[in-house]
């Protein structure tokens, strides 16, 4: 492995503040760090570095400690007390137990003793980022299994389709999207889905849900707070930061936190609880709700302005009976999936329960739907509305062309009320060929009017 890959996937993306009075030392560890990360700045003095962190956010400083005027500790110390998120390696000549008891209560991550090499420093620095990351993923990984995870958004019918060309134009862009559609209907899985279509992929994606969040409990949940021991508790915004932030349920949103989250999308800062300094954040925002927002709105329970920055572009996501094609395709999925998951066996999805599923009207949308699934595995048995006796199941009951035409004929009859000439019109076929197919599975023993 070369020397400039050894820590290339660590650093990559990191921005690094350096700072140290002596200009050479500056220049060599600029040297060494630039190649293999995002952005190197330099400060010259702790002043010129606290100017520096009021205008952009690092992830690690690079600190001398012994400075004209203050030391690095002492700076360290004072900044932790404005908002000071960083993590932080010390230089020091002298690595006396004094000093490495001060800078342990003060939050430095790693000491680097001179005189050091090159790989010393790009170890230290790599040491912090990866323990820095892995902070902030099981905080949020602790949040993800809190709230379930999440499963793929699938389906092949026009109406999904439309949706996906709609994801794939906005990914390139950072624009906000507010995804509205009635409950269950994966407002959360497109927008997940769009995170991983966009070049923030691979940073965080942290959906909050704003009707769970308590008046009291804003502020240090979302924007952080400076605790007793001076140090800096993240929030999600911060936790998010570089990536993609979710906000579910935005029309109940308290209303201190629409004032304060307009001011975030406009300046794209935050100012941590306790804090005296904002930090800067580079976020995606997506919105979700099933409300009728416009009429909050109306009614004065929903800010105008903070509606319109939220709605640049909207994403209506259809309810599971307007994508109907999709329906045996995600009970297979889910009868798959929680088979496993459970450990429990997985049950019989029949052509009689295929076509039983597809009729009905899903007002749960696909979240009914997978609670149905979850249930019977559980429970062993489908409900006696959904039970199948078929010969006919597997691969071949959701694939066979037959059956696949049978299912959306019967749906189209259902949708037209029972009336054959209109469900030939809606199908582009004669209502000959209707009369003749029903004629043909009723022989086969199908109770059309039972279903």
């Amino acid at each position: 492995m070369a020397a400039g890959d050894e820590y290339g996937g660590t650093l990559e993306g990191a921005s690094i503040l350096v700072i140290d009075d002596e200009p050479g030392m500056r220049h060599f560890l600029t040297k060494i760090l630039e190649p293999r990360v995002k952005r190197v700045a330099q400060a010259a003095s702790p002043a010129e570095a606290t100017k520096l962190l009021d205008e952009a956010h690092f992830d690690v400083v690079v600190l001398d400690n012994v400075m004209p005027g203050k030391t690095g500790l002492e700076w360290v110390v004072e900044q932790r007390r404005k908002g000071f998120y960083a993590d932080t390696v010390l230089i020091t000549a002298y690595a006396d137990l004094e000093t490495a008891i001060a800078a342990l209560r003060a939050g430095v991550s790693d000491f680097v003793l001179k005189p050091f090499r090159a790989n010393q420093i790009l170890g230290a620095v790599s040491r912090t980022l990866d323990r820095k990351n892995l902070r902030r993923d099981n905080t949020l990984l602790r949040r993800e299994l809190q709230g379930g995870a999440a499963v793929q958004m699938l389906g092949k019918s026009e109406a999904l389709s439309k949706v996906r060309g709609m994801l794939n134009r906005l990914a390139p862009v950072p624009t906000p999207v507010l995804f509205t559609g009635a409950s269950g209907t994966g407002k959360e899985l497109a927008a997940r889905q769009l995170h991983q279509m966009s070049d923030r992929a691979d940073h965080p994606f942290v959906a909050v849900n704003c009707a769970a969040i308590t008046p009291d409990r804003i502020v240090p949940e979302l924007f952080g707070a400076v605790e007793g021991n001076e140090t800096l508790q993240p929030g999600l915004f911060l936790l998010a930061d570089g990536g993609t932030l979710f906000l579910d349920e935005v029309a109940q949103m308290p209303e201190q936190l629409q004032a304060a989250l307009l001011r975030v999308l406009e300046d794209q800062r935050i100012r941590p609880e306790g804090a005296e300094r904002e930090i800067p954040l580079s976020l995606r925002f997506l919105f979700a709700t099933n409300a009728d927002l416009p009429k909050a709105v109306e009614e004065g329970r929903f800010r105008a302005d903070l509606y319109h920055r939220m709605n640049v572009v909207e994403v209506a996501m259809p309810p599971l009976k307007d994508r109907s094609d999709d329906i045996v395709e995600l009970a297979a999925m889910f009868m798959q999936q929680f088979s496993t998951a459970l450990g429990m066996p997985a049950l019989r999805l029949d052509a009689e329960t295929l076509l039983k599923l597809r009729r009905y009207d899903w007002p749960g949308n696909v979240r009914e739907l997978r609670n149905l699934i979850e249930r019977s595995v559980i429970l062993g048995s489908l409900p006696e509305a959904f039970a199948g006796h078929g010969t006919v199941d597997g691969p071949r009951a959701i694939e066979d062309l037959e059956l696949v035409t049978q299912r959306h004929m019967l749906h189209i009859l259902d949708l037209s009320g029972g009336n054959r000439a209109e469900a030939a019109r809606r199908l582009g076929v004669s209502r000959k060929t209707v009369d003749r197919k029903l004629a043909a599975w009723a022989a086969e023993g199908l109770d059309i009017d039972a279903l």
